[in-house]
């Protein structure tokens, strides 16, 4: 009967962490999720996949230390995953292609996290930089800029979601370019070296 009550004592022990937890974070994650995914359903699904591996992660023993760290980890490899899981629609520049003729996504110019770590410091070294680089972005220029290069968004369709023209999109993101390039092309650099 011990064992018994010692397990009852450790999971409403568990429930209290991960309550004060998410009533902590929510609303720090929430924002960092929103400013990377455009579509708002699919920023609150992702929040609540995060705080349900949060769960998952001490009902199976595993807790976590660093809860905060753990938390946008988690929300960043989700926001990526929802970056895979869609399609790239056509839009008005070609695709980067292959030496074999395969598409590539913007991930695949990433080091593989599968590649040893190395590859796995230097990947999430980049993506670091690229959400700073972004959240510096004018918030029209980050919203066309993700929508477009992430979510796959044509400018015909974001400019009939938007109300916005198409020539205005395609100067907000022609800016946003300008100033990721301009504010990424030293870590590029250092890579380049390395």
């Amino acid at each position: 009967m011990d064992e018994a009550l010692r397990r009852q004592w450790m999971m409403v022990q568990q429930d209290q962490q991960i309550s004060e937890a998410i009533e902590r974070e929510k609303p720090r994650l929430r924002n960092f999720i929103r400013k990377r995914v455009a579509d708002q359903s699919d920023a609150e699904d992702i929040l609540q996949e995060v705080f349900y591996e949060l769960v998952e992660a001490y009902r199976m023993m595993k807790p976590v230390e660093q809860v905060t760290a753990w938390l946008f980890r988690v929300a960043r490899n989700r926001i990526t995953d929802l970056f895979r899981s869609k399609k790239r629609d056509a839009s008005s520049e070609p695709a980067v292609r292959t030496a074999d003729g395969e598409e590539l996504q913007w991930e695949d110019l990433l080091p593989s996290p599968e590649a040893g770590p190395d590859a796995a410091y230097a990947r999430s070294v980049l993506l670091d930089e690229l959400d700073l680089a972004l959240d510096e972005l004018p918030e029209e220029q980050r919203e066309v800029f993700v929508a477009h290069e992430f979510l796959g968004h044509s400018f015909k369709e974001l400019a009939e979601q938007t109300g916005v023209s198409v020539n205005t999109l395609l100067s907000r993101k022609h800016y946003a370019v300008l100033h990721l390039r301009d504010r990424l092309q030293a870590i590029y650099d250092d890579f380049r070296k390395a």
